[in-house]
């Protein structure tokens, strides 16, 4: 392939440094120095040519096209004057008969690439964030504080000893390290993007929709909102599991005494239900009323949580000098509920001799020493221990390793004898600690993870900070560092200070019911109890606080239509609606009543927000996008992508049907924002990667040409535009949608005559409209305009230069010319031929559908019917491939296809057709099969008559250039010529009339095909008679102006009519076709002239009529026909005569898609 660039010099002969001076000048504004006329001519001819030689890749080799077995049997293919119309072309397209028998050998293997199919990039407003004024919040105050606050919680109070107790010391290590780490690496990425920029208030959000574009900012949004509002019931739950359980066990609603299993269970979870809806209703008020109080009482609430981690610290240090007295009662190695009695004892001695305990009364039927009791009771003694040994005691060796429950299961003391009947059922389970839960590590990991959330809570009040940049990654690290610390140190310190069964007992039922980690503070467990509680208010408080602001910002964006209108909210700005929204939200979880149940649930969603910052991260450091110029430099994209991996692996570890779960939530609304939400352009980095990965798909398509089996027709759609730039053919782009169904690629162009300075806006109008019909027609591509100083360079523009690198169109749609038998549309199908060189010329296939108007729209539905394939000449597979690529579409999904293959007087028609039906079989296409004969046969009057009036037409339309007085007198000695023979030889057999027409009556373009709408009015100063005498005025008909018979011929001065008539006698002429042998050979007697017809126009024209003849006894009633559609001659000469021909062997046909290969296989029959 070479590339031809001629440059014209316009100033004589000058040397470089003249040429390089007016570069110069151009560059710094100045006009350059123009030459005079004389120069300008004497240099005009002068040309610099320079030729680009691009490396050429060679066509595939095939059995079908271009092989030298089709060109050796060249003569032979040909001979017959039936295929006369394809015969230029027989070196590249084999005959279908010629073909078949070499099916069973057909391999195909080029080299292939894929294709990429390219997202459209729709260009939207960008969204402007109004700064808050005066910030002066510092990092202590404004960041790291705040992330404490919201890293110590709930788990901490209530789960984490029972977590040391059932992981282990090492087990619960890995998890809480883990985590941390996952924490401080998303911390690590979000740094990064906070310091890259001013970040507005909306923290998180902000950063993700910012870098990843609305779909993925939206959806991430949102499940960052739901993880803060699941976040506030998990508080909530929280605070009433302190307040019914360690505070007022009494305040019970649903007591739980005398009550067993799952009842004990019910009892508790609805007494949760109740008092969480209670607190959740309370809180929402607080917050509608007045949540600047909230704010007030955050730093109360985070002075609780500080004092209480230091009541545990200070608890442990005095641990190792004077352990505090929290005994645990066992009976065998079995952990007793310490509740109904005071002494852990069977019996004890007094003065009175041995008396029984309130225990023995558990466990027996009397007080009485002779009283029967328990079996397990009776063969097992009771034994005290302490609960807190000390941390000096040792005992953190017993702790190393976990032990996991099933549901039901007793808590015991490891290494520790007990007498038990394995088959003894067990009886009075209510007086022993039981697991509530069935445990197991990947649950202790959804358990945790909600400790250490809250890391945004800093890059949350980004616009209250004095400093963003520099406070958020100092505070967040900070932040992170000594909250990862408190928590492995305090599993270490748990694991070394108390006893393991108290460690796995939940809710102390075994130390008199007070809450673990409490026995362990100093001065007292009520410090922790009291504390714990108002700090997880606080929480709940900031959650309600927080997650409706989140969903007001993500609606005031407005990507998500449905979430309007909570973007509204009071006077002052607060989120009304969105508070009623987070609140009934929190309720579901609160109505699931379990603080172990909705841990999982929230970690999801933290866990997916906290992935996509790491992602964000990540894509914009590897994609070196010129705006990522984060300030905060201890960042590596490795780490990014390792912390988003943890997220992700967390995820599936905590709960695997809770990840596809947020999955497939965050994949819904990413959807829902493509296709229904508003269009945003925020420079993501999302749209960086889309240019990045459509470079390398581009450069991979480069390295060589598609294999056949991904070959899929990659349309460049030619339509005209009217004076008012709108498209005059819609039905092609109806056509183009249900052959392409959305996929490949698709380019709509448009060419306008004029310069571009002058018609830029006429451009733009125009690519408008091809935008809104595309759009319209469901058309998923590109459009693109050309403008140059004639039609025919622009549409070669358009052909040479759409499309981008390897992703190029591969086949041309265009629209047969309208009208194009009047004079003045000469241009339109000069044009139309040139076009069908240029895509031979440029190996492109060609789809030409004529009577388009006819063509379905989207909209419309067939029922029955048949797609029809006349197979005459192999281009590549193109017959085959086009109707399986409409039936795909549910405007012709119930049409049946039927393919038809010619075979002449030596081919062998019977094995023709197996082979035709194996070769199908193969491609997987169901198809009737049908092989039409066509013998050869005399040509017929009928076709001398049509190629006479064809000549004599297209010596009329040479004369188009002439003065008036020559184009009269060449057109009268034409018809005097031909009157005078028909004259003499027959004169009444058949007569033509030739008059000026008058105004034809209007008539809709649009409905009416082409080959018979009406003509334009010809302008009366430009009415001529064509006699010898101008000034006659025009006659319908006369005897005297009797002509050949003729198809008509117009130019921009005269309008030429040519009809056929009845005979003189009245008897009607007869069909064509209709003539007997003994009428033709008279006929031929009577007709010399015809001998100096064009031999090779007969035969084209004979081959026309017959294949149109089969054609319409075969598929007159099919609602389309696919033709093969015949080259243009090579010279020009002839090009006239080949749009007749065309017409002709399309004549009578209702919707017609004439094809071309463009010299490739396209479909093949291995897989």
């Amino acid at each position: 392939m070479s590339q031809r660039f001629t440059v014209s010099k316009s100033d004589g002969d000058r040397r470089p440094s003249d040429i390089q001076g007016e570069v110069n000048q151009l560059f710094e504004g100045d006009e350059p120095p123009t030459c005079s006329g004389a120069e300008g001519e004497a240099a005009a001819g002068d040309e610099v040519v320079v030729v680009l030689k691009g490396d050429s890749n060679p066509k595939e080799s095939s059995p079908f096209i271009n092989s030298s077995d089709a060109a050796a049997e060249k003569s032979q293919q040909y001979d017959g004057k039936n295929m006369a119309l394809f015969e230029e072309e027989m070196d590249t397209s084999p005959m279908v008969s010629s073909l078949l028998s070499s099916l069973a050998n057909y391999s195909n293997l080029p080299q292939g690439s894929k294709e990429h199919e390219e997202a459209e990039n729709n260009e939207a407003e960008s969204a402007r964030k109004k700064p808050v004024k005066a910030p002066q919040l510092g990092t202590l105050m404004g960041v790291y504080l705040p992330c404490i606050q919201n890293i110590f919680g709930v788990i901490l109070f209530l789960r984490m000893t029972w977590l040391v107790g059932i992981g282990g010391v090492i087990g619960t290590f890995i998890i809480v390290f883990i985590c941390c780490a996952t924490t401080m690496l998303t911390a690590i990425s979000m740094s990064a993007i906070a310091t890259n920029g001013v970040v507005p208030a909306g923290g998180s959000y902000y950063m993700i929709s910012r870098s990843l574009g609305p779909e993925f900012g939206g959806a991430v949004g949102i499940c960052f909102y739901l993880g803060t509002t699941y976040a506030g019931a998990m508080y909530i739950l929280g605070a009433i599991e302190l307040l019914l359980i360690y505070i007022v066990p009494k305040a019970a609603i649903f007591p739980l005494e005398g009550l067993e299993g799952a009842e004990a269970e019910a009892a508790l979870l609805n007494n949760m239900r109740v008092y969480g809806t209670i607190l959740l209703t309370s809180m929402a008020t607080v917050v509608f009323v007045g949540v600047k109080y909230v704010n007030k009482l955050a730093l109360v609430f985070l002075a609780c949580v500080i004092l209480s981690i230091l009541a545990v610290y200070a608890g442990v240090i005095k641990t190792g000098v004077d352990p505090p007295e929290f005994p645990v009662c066992l009976l065998g190695n079995r952990t007793l509920v310490w509740k109904s009695f005071d002494i852990c004892a069977k019996t004890i001695e007094t003065a009175n001799g041995t008396v029984t305990t309130k225990l023995w009364r558990l466990f027996c039927d009397s007080p009485f020493l002779n009283a029967t009791c328990d079996t397990y009771f009776t063969t097992n003694n009771v034994t005290q221990i302490q609960g807190i040994p000390g941390v000096t005691s040792g005992i953190l060796a017993e702790n190393l390793f976990g032990t996991y429950y099933e549901k039901g299961d007793l808590v015991d003391r490891n290494n520790m004898e007990s007498v038990a009947n394995q088959d003894d059922v067990l009886t009075n389970s209510n007086r022993y600690v039981l697991a509530d839960i069935t445990s197991f590590f990947t649950l202790l990991v959804g358990i945790y993870f909600p400790s250490v959330t809250g890391i945004m809570a800093g890059s949350n009040r980004s616009g209250d900070l004095r400093d963003a940049q520099k406070s958020i990654p100092i505070g967040t690290i900070a932040a992170i560092t000594t909250t990862s610390t408190v928590y492995m140190s305090s599993v270490i310190l748990f694991g070394a200070c108390i006893e393991g069964v108290v460690l796995r007992d939940k809710f102390g039922e075994g130390v008199h019911g007070n809450l673990v980690i409490g026995t362990l503070a100093w001065p007292s467990p009520w410090v922790i109890v009291i504390g714990s509680f108002f700090s997880t208010c606080g929480a709940g408080l900031q959650s309600l606080t927080g997650a409706p602001r989140l969903l007001q910002a993500i609606a005031k964006d407005g990507i998500v239509p449905a979430l309007r209108i909570f973007g509204h909210g009071k006077a002052n700005g607060e989120p009304t609606w969105s508070l009623l929204l987070t609140a009934c939200i929190c309720e579901s979880g609160i109505l699931i009543a379990s603080l172990d149940a909705v841990a999982p649930i929230l970690s999801m969603f933290f866990l997916m927000c906290y992935m996509f910052v790491n992602l964000a991260c990540a894509l914009q450091t590897l994609l070196r996008t010129p705006n990522w110029r984060p300030r905060f430099k201890f960042y590596h994209w490795a780490l990014s992508f390792l912390g988003m991996s943890l997220c992700l692996t967390l995820m599936f570890l905590c709960s695997w049907y809770y990840a596809i779960v947020a999955m497939v939530i965050a994949g819904s609304i990413y959807k829902y924002i493509e296709f229904a939400g508003a269009e945003k352009e925020w420079g993501d980095g999302i749209r960086g990667l889309s240019l990045s990965a459509a470079r390398y798909a581009l450069m991979r398509l480069e390295e060589g040409p598609p294999h056949t089996k991904n070959w899929r027709p990659q349309l460049l759609v030619l339509v005209s535009t009217d004076a008012e730039q709108n498209v005059e053919q819609p039905r092609l782009l109806s056509l183009t949608n249900q052959l392409k169904a959305g996929k490949g690629l698709t380019i709509v162009g448009t060419a306008l005559e004029g310069t571009f300075l002058e018609n830029a806006n006429q451009a733009q109008r125009a690519e408008q409209a091809l935008r809104k019909l595309m759009e319209t027609e469901k058309v998923k591509g590109f459009c693109q305009v050309t403008v140059s100083s004639n039609l025919r360079d622009a549409t070669s523009h358009l052909l040479q230069a759409s499309g981008l690198g390897g992703l190029k169109h591969n086949a041309v749609l265009v629209g047969w010319p309208r009208n194009w038998k009047q004079g003045d549309e000469h241009q339109h199908w000069r044009n139309f031929i040139e076009l069908v060189r240029e895509t031979t010329a440029a190996s492109l296939a060609l789809l030409v559908p004529k009577n388009i108007s006819a063509f379905p729209s989207n909209g419309e539905r067939f029922t029955e019917g048949h797609i029809d394939v006349w197979w005459i000449v192999h281009d590549g597979g193109m017959l085959m491939l086009l109707p399986f690529l409409l039936r795909q579409h549910k405007v012709w999904r119930k049409c049946k296809m039927r393919i038809f293959t010619v075979a002449q007087l030596d081919d062998n028609s019977i094995q023709m057709k197996k082979d035709l039906t194996t070769f199908l079989y193969h491609l997987r296409i169901d198809a009737m099969v049908e092989v039409v004969e066509m013998h050869d046969s005399d040509i017929s009057a009928y076709t001398y008559e049509k190629t006479l009036v064809m000549e004599q037409r297209s010596q009329m339309l040479k004369q188009i250039n002439l003065t008036k007085n020559e184009r009269e007198r060449e057109i009268q000695s034409i018809t005097d010529s031909s009157r005078g023979s028909i004259r003499r030889k027959n004169p009444a057999a058949v007569t033509t009339q030739l008059s000026v027409t008058e105004d034809p009556p209007a008539t809709s373009k649009e409905e009416k095909p082409e080959e018979e709408s009406a003509s334009p009015p010809v302008s009366p100063p430009a009415q001529v008679q064509l006699i010898h005498d101008n000034t006659t005025p025009a006659s319908p008909a006369t005897p005297a102006t009797p002509l050949t018979p003729g198809e008509g011929a117009q130019s921009p001065g005269q309008q030429v009519q040519m009809t056929w008539t009845e005979k003189c006698d009245g008897e009607p002429a007869k069909p064509p076709g209709a003539a007997t042998p003994e009428g033709i050979k008279d006929i031929f007697n009577m007709k010399p002239e015809w001998e100096n017809l064009n031999q090779s126009n007969v035969r084209r024209m004979h081959t026309a009529l017959r294949l149109n003849e089969v054609i319409l006894k075969k598929s007159s009633e099919a609602k389309l026909v696919l033709l093969n559609m015949p080259g243009p001659p090579r010279n020009r000469t002839g090009d006239e005569n080949y749009m007749e021909f065309l017409e002709v062997l399309t004549e009578g046909l209702n919707r017609v898609l004439l094809v071309r290969g463009g010299g490739r296989e396209v479909i093949t029959i291995y897989s």
